[in-house]
């Protein structure tokens, strides 16, 4: 049975809206005022200050990526697309975005509240797999310099030999296998380097 996700206190956190002056952004700014949230309208484009922001609520269908003061699918925060044409193009550039969650307008007077939260679980199951991503293209990295470092030492060796005093230093210098790969292909790049300077 898969866990329930809890659902977050939204009280207090600051929404900024990127829409020019529509019944849109007065039917959004009074939805978040009555969860608890502080609504913060801006158009044509976010300030700097929108890094800050717990959630963007921005406009597909006059938007353009210079609106924001971050590249295209790296905001730091949820972002609901405010969807009024579903051109092909537009609902394109919205995903470019990685909207999280979208609202279709007009917006009446329900839908933002779960907007916020889908954003908000959509945002962090993302950032969460970004970051799993990136360690395992770390220790694929590690596993590549473990490769080099067990070359280096075999020297004629069978690898499994050499695997085990790679170990077995690692173990003398109490620091991790991959640590110990990283200094012996340091050392063996730095012996090359000074073999190529005596030779010069």
């Amino acid at each position: 049975m898969s866990k329930m996700a809890r659902i977050p206190n939204l009280g207090g956190a600051r929404a900024f809206v990127l829409h020019r002056p529509h019944p849109t952004v007065q039917a959004i700014t009074r939805q978040l005022s009555a969860i608890g949230l502080e609504a913060i309208g801006f158009w044509p484009e976010l300030p700097a200050e929108a890094l800050a922001a717990d959630f963007v609520f921005f406009d597909v269908d006059l938007g353009f990526d210079e609106q924001f003061p971050w590249k295209p699918g790296e905001a730091p925060m949820p972002l609901i697309a405010l969807i009024g044409s579903e051109a092909p193009g537009r609902v394109e550039w919205a995903l470019s975005h990685k909207a999280d969650a979208q609202l279709l307008k007009p917006v009446g007077n329900a839908g933002v509240y779960s907007a916020l939260l889908i954003a908000r679980q959509s945002f962090e199951a993302r950032k969460l797999l970004a970051s799993e991503i990136a360690s395992l293209r770390q220790r694929v990295a590690e596993r590549q310099t473990i490769v080099r470092a067990v070359e280096v030492s075999s020297k004629g060796a069978e690898d499994g030999r050499a695997y085990a005093q790679l170990r077995s230093l690692a173990m003398s210098w109490q620091i991790s296998v991959e640590e110990a790969a990283r200094r012996i292909v340091a050392m063996t790049q730095e012996e090359g380097d000074d073999d190529q300077s005596d030779r010069a």
